[in-house]
């Protein structure tokens, strides 16, 4: 393979947990909920499936438990938010900084260990044999093709469904969706709960498909990256899968750089994801300053039903 089809490749490995990690960012903010917790919710994801998938060897019951930890998290996080409306900012960096240092402390009896396996692959034999195609989805696991999936799930779900207009009338206006009859403290609960529980299965990810033994920090930021680019997909689920890739390409591109014996050192290398990342919202944001910018219209703004009129 050349180096643009093995650039590929990695792309998509290295952008599928981005790309779970948005899909959820994107349902907690489309309920109108702030959610800077994603990096903690991915090392704590990632962490219960290391430590769950090594002691009993059931890769099912890994995931199970990675999904309800998070999930469980967003519960909390949904509960200071909706019920007692909580600034949520601050509760987002706070399960940040909880999921950072409760993942460090679980993690140590684990640390360096290898995991039983790794994500299963979908093995496509009829499409090996279509040139470049067949290299890129022949040998997918199951976690990116759910991740394709849930893409188009979504998508649909949110501007084609009734649940979807329910939805984003939360996001936008509360008021006018509770007077319509819509239940807004329980649709925040269901989506932000929802969404924490993808970011766990992305940190999951990372360690089945992508990096497979637990170390302190695996995430390495790739919590702030998926808060970046949930603004970044405009809250849009399909522009959320190319910008997960193209971001997962830049991820890969240092790695590929090195082997090709670029004089460029690692660390600077390494920075090239983080960098794009503050250069393109800076772009997006002096190029949109005078259009609509697609942000839910209640976002970060607690809902106090009495004072709806």
């Amino acid at each position: 393979m050349d180096f643009t089809t093995q650039l590929l490749i990695a792309a998509i490995s290295a952008g599928t947990p981005l790309l779970l990690a948005t899909l959820g960012g994107i349902l907690n903010e489309r309920a109108g909920i702030i959610q800077l917790g994603a990096e903690g919710l991915m090392l704590m994801g990632a962490v219960t499936t290391c430590i769950i998938y090594i002691r009993s060897g059931s890769l099912l019951l890994a995931l199970l438990a990675a999904v309800a930890v998070t999930a469980l998290l967003g519960l909390v996080h949904s509960f200071l938010t909706v019920t007692l409306r909580a600034n949520q900012t601050m509760s987002g960096l706070a399960m940040t900084l909880f999921g950072s240092g409760l993942s460090a402390y679980l993690g140590k009896s684990i640390s360096g260990l290898p995991l039983p396996g790794t994500s299963p692959k979908l093995d496509l034999g009829w499409v090996k044999s279509v040139p470049v195609i067949g290299d890129l989805f022949g040998r997918l696991d199951y976690l990116t093709w759910f991740s394709l999936l849930l893409v188009l799930v979504l998508h649909l779900l949110i501007h084609h469904t009734s649940w979807g207009l329910h939805l984003r009338a939360v996001g936008d206006s509360p008021a006018t969706a509770d007077v319509m009859g819509i239940r807004v403290q329980l649709i925040r609960y269901s989506y932000v709960t929802a969404g924490a529980a993808l970011i766990g299965l992305a940190g999951a990810d990372m360690v089945l498909a992508y990096a497979p033994t637990w170390n302190e920090g695996l995430t390495a930021g790739r919590g702030w990256i998926a808060v970046g680019l949930v603004i970044f997909a405009r809250w849009n689920p399909l522009r959320a899968l190319f910008c997960a890739y193209f971001f997962g390409a830049l991820d890969s591109l240092g790695f590929r750089l090195q082997l090709l014996g670029s004089a460029i050192p690692p660390y600077f290398l390494k920075m090239i994801p983080y960098v794009v990342t503050i250069l393109v919202l800076m772009y997006l944001g002096y190029r949109n300053r005078n259009k609509p910018s697609g942000t839910p219209e209640s976002l970060g703004t607690p809902y106090i039903r009495e004072q709806r009129f």
